[in-house]
């Protein structure tokens, strides 16, 4: 009686020592799964993190340039002016004779439209520049004669308008018709913009009514950054009527 009672209980102790084994594997496959959820929740976090910002990016940098900042309306732009221009020559380093020691051209307007310049203008490839990488103004009105629309914005924009004039800066010259656009930072010590004004355009014509001997320049100075406002100024005077619109 007593040996069946010890079988009866070491087959008890064995079940329980199987259901306790079985607790545990069952126990340790909930927090396999549960690890393998978590990191699957994590990695599509971080894909989506990274994924995301791009693919919202990228819709940013294709919308209608009309569409980017504020509306014409809400801009607070200045009307177009039509500006002699009454220079075209090439100054400084590397022109030779007198004019290669003029290091500094004093522009008649603000921003300037056009006028003597420096031999090289700025690349091609380059459509946005910061108050420390800026290059000389009379190496961009050297762009203007050659037919690029130029946005200058003062020291006062900063944000969300300074990141839409980069994106700006990258969308424009998406269209085939307008690949000479360039975003840059005035040089105030040039003189500031009227009370108000803080984003400016110009561009440079070969001719129109009132124009001086070199052409005539225009400005449009504006209050705040405006898609549509950049859309219709380069509409209405696009790069072929520059200059020297077949240069790069």
């Amino acid at each position: 009686m007593a040996n069946k009672t010890k079988r009866s209980e070491a087959r008890d102790r064995r079940a329980k020592l199987e259901e306790m084994r079985r607790a545990q594997k069952a126990s340790e496959r909930r927090r396999n799964l549960i690890f393998v959820v978590l990191t699957a929740v994590v990695a599509l976090g971080i894909i989506a993190a990274a994924v995301v910002p791009m693919i919202n990016k990228s819709r940013q940098n294709n919308k209608p340039v009309k569409e980017f900042g504020v509306s014409a309306a809400a801009a607070q732009c200045d009307a177009v002016t039509n500006d002699p221009v009454d220079g075209a020559t090439h100054v400084g380093p590397g022109t030779g004779g007198s004019n290669e020691a003029i290091t500094h051209v004093n522009y008649s307007t603000i921003p300037p439209v056009g006028g003597n310049h420096f031999l090289t203008p700025e690349p091609i490839d380059r459509h946005f520049y910061t108050a420390e990488d800026r290059p000389p103004i009379e190496n961009l009105v050297h762009n203007l004669e050659h037919g690029y629309t130029i946005l200058w914005y003062d020291s006062t924009v900063t944000g969300d308008q300074l990141t839409t004039l980069k994106d700006l800066s990258s969308r424009v010259p998406k269209d085939s018709n307008r690949g000479k656009f360039i975003v840059a930072a005035w040089d105030e010590s040039r003189g500031a913009f009227p009370n108000g004004k803080h984003v400016a355009l110009s561009h440079w014509s070969a001719k129109g009514d009132g124009a001086g001997a070199s052409g005539l320049g225009h400005r449009q100075l504006c209050g705040q950054v405006s898609g549509e406002v950049v859309d219709k100024f380069m509409s209405q005077f696009p790069s072929s009527d520059a200059p020297e619109p077949n240069a790069p």
